[in-house]
Parts: structure tokens; C-alpha cells; sequence
């Protein structure tokens, strides 16, 4: 398996492996039911893929899942490497109000 981009990849990788092996269907036929592209998908299941959202709705549809059972838990800390981490509004509001000494 090559590295994942993050640990959100791989546990997402790890949900879309796990249910499509729970079915019994192949990598081609995940994607070809779902209309994503078979080395897409690979990468996915690798973790190495950045899934678009229609990408995720498509493959959680084909899998007879919620997408939000392949999202749960993706954005908890260290999900992603803190390079990646978006600076939240919650952030930047307590650090406005730190500033102006609210």
C-alpha cells in the first residue's frame, strides 16, 4: 500500500476497502457502478486520492452507505498534517479578541 496523504485518507481509504470487500465486489466494479474512474478509485482505497464531494456522494451511494459514515470523525485533531489544517473562524475570532483585548 503506498502512504496516505494524511491519516483522514487512510481511514477513509480504509472505510471504502473495508465495505467494498464486506459486498464482495472488486475495485472495478466499485467504480464502474459509482462512474469514477478505476485508477481514482485505487487511489482512494490507497489513500492517496482527494476525493471531490460528488466523488464521495457517488461512492458512498454505490455502497449503500451515508456519506457521512465514510466522513465521521475526519476533521478530529490530527486528521491532518498541521500544514494542511484550515485556521477555523472559531480561531480567528478568539485571536481578534485576544488582540484587541476583549
Amino acid at each position: 500500500m503506498s502512504r496516505a496523504r494524511s491519516e483522514a485518507s487512510r481511514v477513509f481509504a480504509e472505510r471504502l476497502r473495508a465495505r467494498r470487500i464486506e459486498l464482495g465486489c472488486s475495485q472495478y466494479d466499485i467504480a464502474h457502478l459509482s462512474g469514477v474512474d478505476l485508477a481514482n478509485y485505487g487511489r482512494l482505497e490507497r489513500g492517496g486520492g482527494n476525493p471531490t464531494l460528488t466523488t464521495i456522494v457517488q461512492l458512498a451511494m454505490t455502497l449503500s452507505l451515508d456519506p457521512a459514515t465514510l466522513m465521521s470523525g475526519l476533521a478530529d485533531a490530527g486528521m491532518l498534517p498541521e500544514k494542511d489544517r484550515p485556521y477555523s473562524a472559531l480561531d480567528y475570532i478568539a485571536a481578534r479578541r485576544q488582540q484587541d483585548g476583549r
